[in-house]
């Protein structure tokens, strides 16, 4: 089981690799998972010559410590680009793209933020409504992104998501009329694959 030292202890780290892959794409998980629930979502990504590598936040699957509050974000953040720093030193021959679900939206966004080209391309999946609202906005977005978002998300409304999204720049909206907040983890799972596998072909070449 691969680790690295990451913000604030061991970070575990899952990969789903391909022969023949055309990209990659580092995942970041939400709040109370951990990068094994996921395995579905990278299988068929590999299906499509995606790579997948998928960060286990801290106190979550097996990384070190405890997550306290969302001041610890840019730590998690920290490890998010690491990890794309290991996966791209490990396969030179790939670009690579960034993809979170809720707090890992919330990661994403502030690795980003952090780091504006440290990826081709970025999907948000369930992005919560504090985000939308804080400093790390992605007001000077310079990649293309993609938000995917349920219609009937109660966790994080999709009104932000919509009002928000249009002060991104490079950056579009997909909503999901049967979605609740956990898109890949719903009946709708597969359709949600595609969107986001079609978002990547477009973008990552």
């Amino acid at each position: 089981m691969p680790f690295f030292d990451g913000a604030t202890g061991a970070v575990h780290y899952r990969t789903w690799t391909v022969a023949d892959a055309r990209f990659g794409l580092v995942f970041l998980h939400g709040l109370g998972q951990n990068s094994a629930h996921y395995h579905r979502f990278a299988r068929l990504l590999n299906e499509r010559g995606v790579d997948v590598w998928a960060v286990d936040h801290v106190g979550h699957g097996l990384t070190e410590g405890e997550l306290t509050d969302a001041a610890q974000i840019p730590g998690l953040a920290q490890n998010a680009l690491q990890l794309i720093d290991i996966a791209e030193a490990e396969h030179p021959e790939l670009s690579f793209a960034l993809m979170g679900h809720s707090l890992g939206a919330a990661t994403a966004i502030a690795a980003l933020g952090a780091h504006p080209e440290a990826v081709r391309c970025a999907i948000l999946c369930g992005t919560p409504k504090s985000v939308t609202g804080s400093a790390d906005d992605l007001s000077d977005n310079v990649i293309p992104l993609l938000a995917v978002h349920g219609v009937d998300d109660r966790l994080a409304p999709v009104d932000a998501v919509r009002e928000w999204i249009g002060s991104v720049p490079h950056a579009s909206l997909r909503e999901f009329e049967d979605g609740g907040h956990d898109l890949l983890h719903e009946k709708i799972h597969q359709a949600v694959t595609t969107v986001v596998a079609e978002f990547l072909d477009d973008h990552m070449h």
